[in-house]
């Protein structure tokens, strides 16, 4: 390979100037690429050479636009049977985010600083966790266009290990308002229990299904009662239902899981399956025609009429907690909390299993706070009693 500065006259009588890197691919053709700046050519140079001798160049002349690859990506998505829920997000970070800013661009040419420059014109108008998400998209029609051998590398991958481990985390936590709180992201126990006697008529068996199991809306909106067995008290999740009404597999094969139910939820769905609306699906909490019920529906019709009777409300009359997923967590930390509180008081490793985490990593992240602490001031005591021999 070489660095050469090449010279010329224009029409004009004007005298222009390049800097040319000239190099041989791996198939003995010879190549050239011209730059403005020879710190430029240089930088080409270098990374050029690297991937010559990893075998990993991909020349412009094969390589395709950023547009071109996220439709290959897309392709790929839907021959792997993605959700529709997720290939629809998927479109439109590529669509309205990537091919807008960045999708005339060729992979080859795809470099560090010209992702970090797409980042930050992501967000100048884009909210701030949007971010990350079209970048892990990005970084997704990378990794299939290397499969292909279209580029190189993945130099979003790359700009990833650059940065300071767990920093983006942090700084995503800090956003969110740090870890979650009960009474600010979690009902309090006293909240819930003023809420389960507020619950009656057609939403209570499935808002108290939520309580006392922590299921996902999905998956509580896919239950069948093929998968709940009242006998041994516990229900099977197999299945969920997507926002388009469409039953699929859980969100992860950890999300196949059994999960013990109280006495209070089995009276109550052993008394609802006697009126439940029938359905080809055989589905738990339907809608009056035995379909898929709508999330909406649940939240307006359901959750927040019980939450006002219950008042769990602000000051300002507002609602305390939005979504089902708030009665997830108020499972979550009911496992967790020590038996003499009202909880479960479960190991980790069991919570994990119970929530269908994929990992137990996502559980401790999420959770781990809420695990109760020993007396720190009493053990220290101790500990110096017996070493002073007091």
């Amino acid at each position: 390979m070489s660095v050469r500065k090449r010279t010329w006259s224009n029409g004009d009588g004007s005298q222009g100037e390049a800097w040319v890197a000239a190099y041989t691919d791996q198939k003995g053709k010879r190549r050239l690429r011209s730059f403005d700046r020879k710190r430029e050519a240089d930088d080409y140079h270098a990374s050029v050479s690297t991937e010559l001798r990893t075998g990993i160049h991909v020349p412009d002349s094969q390589s395709v636009t950023i547009a071109e690859a996220g439709r290959l990506w897309l392709q790929s998505c839907e021959a792997n049977g993605l959700e529709r829920t997720t290939l629809e997000v998927y479109r439109q970070h590529l669509n309205h985010h990537i091919v807008p800013l960045i999708g005339a661009s060729r992979l080859s040419r795809l470099t560090l600083p010209m992702v970090r420059a797409f980042e930050d014109r992501l967000r100048i108008d884009r909210s701030p966790a949007m971010v990350p998400k079209v970048r892990g998209s990005l970084g997704a029609i990378l990794a299939d266009a290397q499969e292909r051998g279209l580029v190189g590398q993945n130099v979003v991958r790359e700009l990833r290990k650059r940065r300071r481990q767990g920093g983006e985390a942090r700084a995503d936590k800090r956003r969110r308002g740090g870890n979650l709180k009960v009474g600010v992201h979690i009902p309090s126990p006293n909240e819930i229990r003023a809420l389960i006697h507020a619950l009656d008529g057609h939403w209570r068996p499935v808002l108290l299904t939520a309580i006392f199991t922590g299921l996902r809306a999905s998956e509580l909106r896919g239950l069948r009662w093929t998968d709940v067995d009242l006998k041994r008290a516990e229900l099977h999740v197999r299945q969920r239902a997507d926002c388009h009404h469409t039953i699929g597999q859980p969100k992860s094969a950890a999300g196949e899981r059994t999960v013990p139910l109280p006495p209070m939820v089995v009276a109550t769905l052993r008394a609802h399956r006697l009126t439940c609306p029938k359905g080809e699906l055989d589905l738990v909490f339907p809608n009056g025609k035995g379909n898929v019920e709508s999330y909406r529906n649940i939240i307006i019709r359901g959750l927040k009429p019980a939450m006002v009777a219950a008042g769990i409300v602000d000051k300002s009359g507002q609602l305390r907690y939005t979504g089902l997923h708030s009665l997830r967590h108020f499972y979550a930390s009911r496992c967790i909390n020590r038996r003499v509180d009202g909880g479960l008081e479960l190991p980790l490793k069991v919570v994990q299993a119970r929530l269908g985490h994929a990992t137990i990593t996502l559980t401790a992240d999420c959770y781990g706070h809420l695990f109760p602490r020993g007396d720190e001031g009493a053990e220290l005591a101790a500990a110096e009693r017996a070493f002073l021999g007091n």
